[in-house]
């Protein structure tokens, strides 16, 4: 009998398989069971999922037979669980379902819908793509730097064309060195006047598009690696005041900058360079600030050191208090240095 015991036991480990299955082997020997009525207990061995399913019992008297359950009542039983089972899914669905549907008609009026993440330059470019195909009124765009990629600036012009060409006019703001990158300029030759407006900016303002006054772009990192597209209606309006703002404050392109006046000592980036450093800031935050490399930052400090005669950059910042540099009354005392 112990003998028997362990070779069941060996048989259910090497006869694995779902304690709601029935393998071949086991049907098989189920069919002879319900044909002959029993069957020897030791050929169950083999399929050892007869036991733990049910489908069989001992015969009373004789452990050494085992009697099939009726298919219909063996049926009942292995389904049981399973109804159980269903039946709790589908009132888990049905409390669900009572409980968010409600809640579809107030989504649809605004909520997650109305900011999306766009991750990926790819994803980024084409949901402006998107929205530049479908504008019909007007497009707000803001740039930071100094420069573009020609081939950023290829994209731009071929998004300009098509909102263009659906009757939207655009606005643009640059930063002042804008003024000098040819890159910008051939793509400002290559739009119309009458259907692109242009002003520059002091300091860096961080990008910003908005398509017809209904949906916004702004950067969601500072790699600007995702972005978030807006579709709230408040949001969109507070950033149409913030550009509006900035608009009322920038230059246009085609005026002279209001620093660089005649007889000035000083050009208008030199004037900001010297305002930023009179503020405290370091090299790397004005070149920042200003959207031009820490490189050229560096050669503008080193003009406003020559031209004011400065041994020291505290010197340097102690000149610069004195000359009225930063308010513009400084007076020519020789050429300009050269921007």
């Amino acid at each position: 009998m112990r003998g028997r015991q362990i070779a069941i036991e060996d048989a259910k480990q090497v006869h694995s398989h779902g304690p709601r299955e029935l393998c071949a082997t086991g049907l098989r020997l189920y069919e002879e069971a319900v044909v002959v009525g029993r069957v020897p207990r030791a050929v169950l061995a083999d399929a050892p999922c007869l036991i733990d399913m049910g489908l069989v019992r001992p015969e009373p008297g004789d452990a050494d037979w085992m009697r099939p359950v009726h298919p219909s009542a063996a049926l009942a039983h292995l389904l049981q669980p399973l109804t159980r089972e269903l039946d709790e899914r589908i009132r888990l669905a049905a409390a669900l379902s009572r409980s968010l549907t409600p809640l579809a008609s107030v989504a649809s009026a605004d909520p997650d819908l109305a900011i999306t993440v766009l991750e990926g330059k790819s994803a980024i470019e084409a949901a402006l793509l998107e929205e530049s195909a479908v504008v019909s009124h007007q497009v707000l765009t803001a740039q930071p730097g100094s420069d573009r990629p020609q081939n950023g600036m290829a994209r731009g012009v071929d998004n300009a064309m098509t909102a263009i060409g659906r009757g939207a006019r655009l606005r643009h703001i640059y930063q002042h060195p804008a003024r000098y990158s040819t890159t910008i300029r051939d793509y400002l030759d290559q739009i119309s006047p009458e259907d692109l407006q242009v002003r520059t900016t002091e300091q860096t303002v961080e990008r910003l598009i908005i398509f017809d006054r209904t949906v916004a772009f702004i950067p969601a990192t500072p790699d600007r690696r995702m972005a978030l597209r807006i579709r709230h209606p408040a949001l969109v309006a507070y950033l149409i005041q913030v550009y509006e703002v900035l608009w009322a404050q920038a230059t246009p392109f085609a005026q002279p900058l209001p620093t660089a006046t005649p007889g000035a000592r000083f050009t208008a980036v030199q004037q900001s360079i010297a305002r930023l450093l009179g503020e405290g800031h370091v090299d790397d935050v004005v070149a920042r600030k200003l959207g031009i490399s820490v490189r050229t930052c560096r050669s503008h400090i080193a003009k406003l050191m020559q031209a004011l005669g400065a041994t020291s950059r505290t010197h340097l910042g102690v000149l610069i208090a004195q000359s009225g540099i930063v308010d513009g009354t400084s007076t020519r005392k020789g050429p300009a240095p050269e921007s």
